[in-house]
């Protein structure tokens, strides 16, 4: 779909830090490097700084891409303005920061580290000469209480008489008389400053969403990445077999098949079910298992006939995400979020609307359809929507259409979901199963099975440059 056709599509208003560096992630797997966003942000800083007319300027730098920012403010502020810049010395610096002060120091201006409050006593003459002070110490990445030398830092700077810009979003207890936030705000009363972020940064799926996953923490013990119940089987027997696969893969600690079918996976915890077919008679049952687990994925090659026992074991899930038969009225609802997976036709089926064959109509028709949930939109290009936000997923290959590939698809959702909000899960999990599409084709051709793609799912979600 053409960029110009994307807007409609963005959000806008506030940005929170986890987001914003999803979509700097994005834009730089688009070709927009780390640098060339940098340049574009301290220059708008630069100018924003020269619209209160100053002929001395003090730019306070951290050690992260914030302080980046302000160097690069400082070689452009330089011809217009008295120019001296504070830098925190102690500690190691962002490789982006740490070229942006190589280059400063051959743009003529004053250079000044700090590591100690003595230090800042000793420049105290600079805040209190200066008549715009850039505030570049920390920028979104920290939060907390602000420890020595940076607490007399913000003090001085408070205590002077000069205006304070702040570059991005100001440093905590930091007085700001003016904030420049680059691509979009942070908090309200912001003034943007557009860095050259591509749209399709903020509307497509990239590997900058994968930076939402949370890491696993070393005291973690089995099931604290979730537990996921896979009910599905019966007239379609590998469906839950590879949901339950695609779930393990994507980081799922402990994984159960309820289901009348077996088949001798030792990696999966089999809960058999009585008969050819899930019915009434395992209504009870399920209920049990599925208030054990922290997500459910049902549906996978479960059949109509059982719908009713779908919907009766839905307000007992956390969490759940339906599939295939389960996509049926009425449409199941669990106690807490949910992810529904439909293509095209299922999608019709659980709305009673066809969707128009563009992707901006569908994507319309999938944001106002009123489902009860997060709905991850099957096709040539993937529609993602929670009926607020939208998102577009282009990963895949024409060889995916191979049955089997969505229950794939299904169990990655499941895992994420009992680490991640039903909106992210859904995201990371239509771009991860695409991702592993295209890696089978790279490496085999056509003729891909839906288990093809199970191995290759942890070395595109858990390494970084996926």
């Amino acid at each position: 779909m053409p960029a110009k056709r994307l807007p409609e599509f963005v959000d806008t208003g506030l940005i929170t830090p986890a987001r914003m560096r999803v979509v700097d992630a994005n834009a730089i797997a688009l070709g927009v490097t780390e640098f060339q966003l940098m340049e574009s942000a301290g220059r708008g800083l630069a100018e924003q700084v020269l619209t209160f007319g100053p002929t001395r300027v003090l730019i306070l730098c951290g050690k992260g891409n914030n302080g980046g920012d302000g160097m690069v403010a400082a070689r452009h502020l330089r011809r217009h303005a008295e120019t001296e810049v504070c830098y925190l010395e102690a500690g190691s610096r962002s490789s982006a920061c740490e070229h942006q002060l190589r280059a400063l120091k051959h743009a003529h201006v004053g250079m000044h580290p700090f590591a100690s409050r003595d230090d800042l006593e000793a420049l105290r003459p600079l805040f209190e000469k200066a008549e715009v002070i850039v505030d570049a110490l920390l920028g979104t990445g920290v939060s907390g209480s602000l420890k020595e030398p940076l607490k007399t830092c913000v003090a001085l700077a408070n205590a002077s008489p000069a205006k304070i810009v702040a570059a991005d979003i100001p440093t905590s207890g930091m007085r700001a008389d003016r904030i420049c936030a680059f691509h979009r705000p942070k908090v309200e009363g912001s003034t943007v400053i557009d860095i050259g972020i591509p749209v399709e940064a903020e509307c497509f799926t990239g590997p900058g969403d994968l930076t939402l996953i949370p890491p696993r923490i070393r005291k973690a013990h089995k099931g604290h990445s979730g537990t996921v119940l896979i009910v599905g089987g019966g007239p379609y027997q590998g469906a839950p077999w590879l949901a339950g696969l695609g779930a393990l893969r994507a980081g799922a600690d402990i994984v159960r098949i309820a289901s009348p079918v077996f088949e001798p996976v030792p990696d999966l915890i089999y809960e058999r079910l009585e008969g050819k077919a899930i019915g009434a008679e395992h209504t009870e049952r399920l209920i049990a298992l599925a208030e054990k687990a922290d997500v459910v994925v049902c549906g996978n090659g479960l059949g109509m006939e059982s719908h009713k026992v779908v919907t009766a074991i839905a307000p007992h899930c956390r969490k759940a995400v339906f599939d295939a038969d389960a996509l049926r009225l009425p449409l199941p609802v669990a106690a807490g979020e949910t992810i529904y997976t439909p293509h095209a036709g299922e999608f019709a089926r659980i709305t009673d609307k066809s969707l128009p064959e563009d992707t901006r109509g569908r994507a319309r028709a999938l944001r106002s359809s009123g489902l009860p949930g997060t709905v991850i939109l099957k096709g040539h290009i993937d529609i993602i929507s929670d009926g607020n936000q939208v998102r577009f997923n282009r990963t895949g290959d024409p060889a995916m259409t191979v049955g089997g590939t969505g229950d794939v698809l299904a169990g990655i959702a499941g895992a994420l979901l009992c680490r991640l909000p039903a909106f992210d899960a859904a995201c990371i999990a239509a771009y991860v199963s695409g991702k592993a599409g295209e890696a089978v084709v790279a490496e085999r051709g056509g003729g891909i099975l839906p288990s093809d793609l199970v191995d290759k799912i942890p070395s595109i979600l858990f390494r970084k440059g996926a």
